[in-house]
């Protein structure tokens, strides 16, 4: 197996838990919290795709899905556009809501098909290009994507669980 195909297989395994975390959820599951400090899947979603649709962008020197499409605006969320999740506060975590799962879906599919298309295009050379010198040592493209897909992976296994406590109220 190439690193190429690994991290499309990568990916494409958070495709598959994402959908089958978040369909079939009412706005209301998608948007609650266990407790006032804690994360909802909306949330989880929302910041395991922004995270994705930043780094990737970055790295591919490409404005990020989440401007170019418009998802800022259909989301519309009291937050800077530049909001990713990071350090945000209980009270902010809990701005970030839905009216349902299809505009979660449709910004995380539009971010995946963009990873998709942009890891399909590198090769083992293009992986040890150097993309975050604010590092020791440097991060590299590779890493970089193998963090993305450990960060996504622990928020959707997060979301999963959500649900399940959910589904079992």
């Amino acid at each position: 197996m190439k690193s190429v195909e690994l991290l499309t297989d990568a990916f494409e395994r958070i495709n598959e838990e994402v959908h089958g975390t978040v369909e079939d959820l009412s706005a209301q599951d998608l948007n609650a919290r266990l407790d006032p400090g804690a994360n909802s899947v909306t949330w989880l979603v929302w910041h395991l795709t922004r995270v994705q649709d930043d780094h990737v962008a970055d790295a591919a020197g490409q404005e990020q899905v989440w401007t170019s499409e418009g998802w800022a605006d259909r989301f519309s969320l009291p937050l800077p556009a530049e909001a990713t999740g990071f350090g945000q506060s209980a009270s902010e975590v809990g701005q970030v809501e839905v009216d349902s799962g299809e505009l979660l879906l449709g910004y995380f599919d539009a971010v995946h098909a963009r990873t998709q298309a942009y890891v399909a295009g590198l090769d083992d050379a293009a992986l040890d290009r150097v993309v975050d010198e604010n590092w020791s040592p440097p991060v590299t493209l590779g890493v970089r994507l193998v963090s993305v897909v450990s960060d996504c992976l622990q928020h959707i296994g997060q979301a999963a669980f959500v649900r399940g406590v959910l589904e079992r109220r």
